[in-house]
């Protein structure tokens, strides 16, 4: 199954909704790929189990269910994480997008693709309807947490 959609970070129109900088909305997708807990409920552990430039492999304890993904990603741009398939999951990648239409109107574009099928109509077109609503969820709560990041001061030293 293949599916994207977009979250509004910055609504230009609303003022009582503090805009993010680009800046800030990059930092907290970085929290979200050094330490992922506070954006994946059930996540006991992320561990780190290697780093380069532009790369990070790790580990996500979920109980006794450990998944490993690979989180690359361009600064300022995009960040993508790819889970490798196993006995207690199918695997499947995760690329988040910035866009700015224009100057300040941030977005992030969410990509998903997995093993599930697509299935029209039948009892996989629900599970995957279902899978879809979950992610689209999932993602205005990264949004939210990337807002607490921001206010608490996050990106300040």
């Amino acid at each position: 199954m293949k599916f994207e959609h977009l979250i509004e970070v910055n609504d230009l129109a609303n003022p009582l909704q503090a805009p993010l900088t680009r800046e800030e909305l990059w930092f907290g997708l970085l929290c979200r790929a050094e330490d992922a807990r506070a954006f994946l409920p059930g996540l006991d552990a992320c561990r780190i189990v290697e780093r380069s430039d532009g790369h990070l492999l790790r580990d996500l304890h979920f109980g006794g269910a450990v998944i490993r993904d690979r989180v690359t990603f361009r600064t300022l741009d995009w960040i993508c994480f790819e889970s490798e398939a196993n006995e207690e999951h199918a695997g499947g990648s995760l690329r988040i997008t910035i866009e700015e239409p224009q100057q300040g109107a941030l977005f992030l574009r969410f990509q998903y693709q997995t093993t599930l099928p697509e299935g029209a109509g039948s009892e996989d077109g629900q599970y995957a309807g279902f899978v879809r609503s979950a992610y689209h969820q999932s993602d205005i709560d990264t949004v939210r947490v990337i807002r607490m990041i921001a206010e608490s001061g996050g990106l300040q030293q």
